[in-house]
């Protein structure tokens, strides 16, 4: 177990603490068994990394970070380590990337129930359900979903601007507050169109010229490794789900046609249907419904979007449509913390079931949700607020 501290030393030693994640403010971590979830690159890593070196003392032998794919785990079980690290007075283990130790609900069940005193925080893919794993968890693990940068979290990040987050009610009822704040301190139009394109993942830090290469990578291991592994998908098809994604990426926001696109991919209906639903929950999609609590939400979506704005101009081959981006920056922003439907009559959007969004430029107008109450209007390349009509970027600043 030597080795596992010095590696944990090693790796808390590179991690700066400079800038820190709003997710760390909202993960309860004094519950003894908690799951953060998320797409790779999304930062889940460094989260884990920056909460030992802020809680704990330099070389505390208290607490322990790994990575579950370590050589020790080729000769040690979970359950080893938490028994040796609680003898030696261990009081919270750190275990990164945990679906790739095959059995891990089961051992994770074992240390709660024999360590009741000892925490417990493990990162995992997104496409994991850690409440039904091989032993539920439903009854004791706390989960955590954990997106990419918001545009509050890309200021902070890329051009040292720090604001404070706002709620939905905030955005949509007092923007001017917050308007005044972000235009105090920046050009926010820029920043924005900048964000569209770069930045949602923290790692665009690291490496700024091969950022969308990394993303393609990044996608790419989701569809020929996670997806297979956690979801059962067919290796061969693998092919087909890029092809797929392609399509998606080529046309969104689609209207969706399930035949054509079985009939495209070469694949059954249902299996196409299988496919957009693993997508969703790997992060690589956003699917929205009409009615999110309606039984067509088993059958199949209203629209399809991809995830984030910068895997649209990552993987697409030709020119990015601008309203589309829009589209994409709304839903994978009020997505992470609020209901989003998709509204077929009036608007582009419902949130909460409460309040209606149209998405547009400088020039939109009330036209298309004339009457409805609760009704705003999200517009680019404006910096203030006039009336309803708010500025597109505002909702950035939910997290």
């Amino acid at each position: 177990m030597e080795a596992l501290f010095k590696k944990h030393d090693r790796l808390l030693a590179l991690t700066s603490t400079a800038i820190v994640r709003e997710m760390m403010n909202r993960v309860n971590w004094d519950a003894p068994l908690i799951a953060i979830r998320g797409p790779r690159g999304v930062g889940k890593s460094t989260l884990l990394l920056q909460f030992a070196k802020m809680r704990y003392e330099p070389y505390s032998r208290e607490v322990l970070y790994c990575q579950m794919d370590s050589v020790y785990f080729s000769s040690h079980t979970l359950l080893d380590l938490a028994e040796l690290f609680y003898q030696q007075g261990g009081q919270r283990l750190l275990l990164d990337e945990v679906h790739k130790y095959p059995t891990w609900s089961r051992e994770l069940k074992e240390i709660y129930d024999l360590y009741p005193d000892m925490k417990v925080v493990f990162s995992s893919s997104s496409l994991l359900n850690v409440l039904q794993g091989d032993a539920d968890l439903s009854r004791r693990c706390i989960p955590y979903d954990m997106q990419g940068l918001s545009l509050r979290e890309f200021l902070l990040f890329y051009k040292g601007i720090n604001i404070t987050p706002r709620t939905l009610e905030e955005i949509l009822l007092h923007p001017a507050s917050l308007c005044q704040e972000v235009n105090a301190q920046c050009r926010p139009i820029a920043c924005f169109h900048e964000y569209l394109q770069y930045g949602y993942y923290p790692f665009y830090l690291r490496n700024q010229t091969d950022y969308y290469t990394t993303m393609e990578q990044v996608v790419n291991y989701i569809i020929d490794v996670e997806l297979p592994q956690l979801c059962g998908v067919d290796v061969g098809n693998c092919r087909k789900l890029k092809a797929l994604m392609g399509i998606l990426v080529s046309s969104v926001p689609y209207e969706v046609d399930i035949s054509k696109l079985a009939t495209t991919i070469q694949v059954h209906r249902n299996t196409v249907m299988g496919y957009l639903n693993d997508m969703g929950r790997a992060k690589l999609l956003n699917l929205l419904y009409a009615d999110s609590q309606s039984v067509k939400k088993m059958q199949k979506p209203d629209k399809i979007y991809v995830e984030n704005a910068n895997m649209l101009y990552a993987l697409s081959t030709g020119t990015v449509d601008i309203g589309t981006a829009r589209e994409v920056f709304v839903v994978n922003q009020l997505s992470h913390l609020h209901q989003v439907e998709y509204s077929k009559k009036k608007g582009d959007f419902r949130i909460d079931g409460k309040y209606t969004v149209e998405v547009g430029g400088e020039g939109k107008a009330f036209g298309q949700i004339a009457g409805v109450p609760d009704s705003f209007v999200l517009a680019d390349n404006i910096e203030a607020p006039l009336g309803h009509k708010l500025p597109l970027w505002a909702v950035g600043f939910l997290y």
